[in-house]
């Protein structure tokens, strides 16, 4: 469990990087762009930027709760009630997570295989569908660890 936790720390640290690249290049094709020096690639690589920063954000997200959710009235209802419906919710994500998981890292070797590269820079997109497919990895994890927790909520009680 202290693996899934710091793995999911050091994605977030990336995650931050990469939204902070993003910034930083967008303003400096801006402040390019006013002196006639766009810089070339930069919607290509700010793009790969926010992919790569809202996957690795997905763990720590929910790990710290900062999902939407609507809970309006699962809040109504008793604690082992929530966490009978929180259990049920997070294996639907599990299931549904892991599957998206494989099908992302088979569509990745696909376009390994296809050659499939950006279309101003020429870099391989499937490497950033890898890292994805990673990323929807470890946030299975945490989904699976809060689904434990639960699990051993109910027993406690």
């Amino acid at each position: 469990m202290k693996i899934i936790d710091s793995t999911t720390d050091i994605l977030k640290k990336i995650g931050s990087i990469c939204i902070a690249g993003m910034m930083f290049l967008t303003c400096a094709d801006v402040v390019g762009r006013f002196f006639g020096y766009p810089i070339f690639g930069s919607m290509e690589i700010v793009s790969i930027l926010a992919t790569i920063g809202i996957a690795m954000a997905l763990a720590f997200t929910h790990k710290t709760k900062g999902h939407v959710g609507v809970e309006i009235l699962v809040r109504l209802l008793p604690q082992r009630t929530q966490t009978i419906i929180e259990l049920c919710t997070n294996i639907l994500a599990v299931c549904l997570f892991a599957l998206l998981t494989w099908r992302i890292f088979l569509y990745a070797g696909t376009m390994r295989r296809s050659g499939e590269v950006t279309m101003n820079l020429r870099l391989p997109e499937y490497m950033v569908v890898y890292l994805m497919s990673f990323c929807l990895a470890i946030f299975t994890l945490v989904i699976v660890k809060d689904a434990i927790e639960n699990i051993k909520k109910l027993g406690a009680k």
